[in-house]
Formats: C-alpha cells, structure tokens, sequence
C-alpha cells in the first residue's frame, strides 16, 4: 500500500485503450481492466475511480466486478477520438470535436441501469452543457456531473447560468436537495423499464413523424 504524496484526495484512472488485435478476446480486455483496477486500488489509500469507453458486451458485469475489486467510482464514458484522412497528403490526421447535449443520452442509459446494481458512485462525462443536463444525470443515478466542453465554448462564466438553471427548476418541482432526486429515473425506478430496452425499439421508430417537403 503505498501513500500519495502530491496531495491527491482521489485519482481517476482513465484507461484509454482501443484493442486493435483481432486475436484479442473481449474477456481477455475485461479482464485486464479487472487486474488494471486491481492492481491500483492496492496500491493507494485513496479513494480511485474509473473512466470507461462505452463499448462493452455486457458493461453491466464489467461494472460489478470493478466494483468488487474496489473502484470507488465509474465515470462514464471516455471519448475515444477518431481519425480522419486526409485525401491530399494519403495520412490518417487527429481530429478533435467536442461534446453536444445528444451525447448524454447513451451516459443516461447505462448510469439508469447501473444504479442500484453497484455500490461505487457514477458520474456521467461528455454531453452535459446545461442545469438540465445536469438534472438528467442525477436523476439517473450520477452522482457527478462532468463538463468540459461547454466551458471550452463558453468559459468558466457558463457555470453559474448552469447553477441558476439547476436551482430554478428544483425551486419550481418543489425539490429541496440533489440527493432526493438522484435515481428517480433510473431502470428501477421509473414505471416502464422497457424504455432501456429494445422492447422500446419499435415503438421509437412508430413515434417519427415523415414531413413531406412543399413543392
């Protein structure tokens, strides 16, 4: 066990890894997370959490078995950024766009699932822009609400109409803390978990209405 002497009071253990070797199975990468977590939750006395990707099989056991060898906290989810080619000089080139409020909705989903499944605490990460989308998360079951690319475009300032905005409509719904709303809409506790599911499939595709452009 070894101490932190920068100061940290936590670390997040953000594991950017794209497993690019078509021999390398998908339990073969769940387990490396698993001895990864492991590994670093031994060797610190300080609370550690974990930044996954969103891409997993079954991401729900992947959580409870991090949360078995002791993360303290899923974030959820790494963006992982993808390349683009460029068609003039024939070479793969960093591309970098930031985050929009649609992006939420897959963080939604899984930390409405997670909740109440896992003991660490969830914190959503990429797509939250607003007080609403910060409503969202918690009622989901986040405990952290992450934003960088909202400050990115509209600075640190941006934090205190986010701030008004969450306090505007816990005033106006009559909630008193976050606390008492954090879950509300999660998988068991809204009346129709079928809308995590793809029991919900059809009935998303029945709900679009085709709008037929004026000649």
């Amino acid at each position: 066990m070894l101490p932190v002497t920068a100061g940290a009071d936590a670390l997040e253990l953000n594991v950017y890894y794209i497993p690019t070797d078509p021999k390398m199975t998908g339990g073969q990468v769940e387990q490396m997370y698993v001895d990864l977590v492991r590994d670093v939750t031994e060797s610190v006395r300080i609370p550690v959490a974990v930044k996954l990707g969103h891409a997993w099989t079954a991401l729900g056991n992947v959580a409870v078995r991090l949360d078995g060898v002791g993360a303290d906290g899923l974030v959820l989810f790494n963006r992982f950024y993808l390349p683009d080619f460029d068609l003039e000089r024939l070479e793969v080139v960093p591309q970098l766009t930031l985050s929009s409020s649609f992006e939420l909705l897959v963080r939604l989903h899984w930390v409405a699932i997670l909740f109440g499944h896992v003991r660490t605490d969830l914190a959503v990460s990429g797509g939250v822009h607003s007080g609403h989308d910060v409503l969202k998360a918690m009622m989901a079951g986040a405990r952290v609400a992450m934003m960088t690319s909202a400050l990115l475009q509209r600075g640190i300032g941006h934090l205190v109409q986010v701030r008004r905005e969450v306090l505007a409509w816990m005033e106006a719904h009559e909630y008193e803390s976050i606390r008492q709303m954090q879950g509300s809409m999660s998988y068991r506790s809204v009346r129709e978990p079928s809308a995590f599911e793809r029991a919900n499939y059809m009935k998303v595709l029945s709900s679009y209405v085709l709008r037929v452009p004026r000649s």
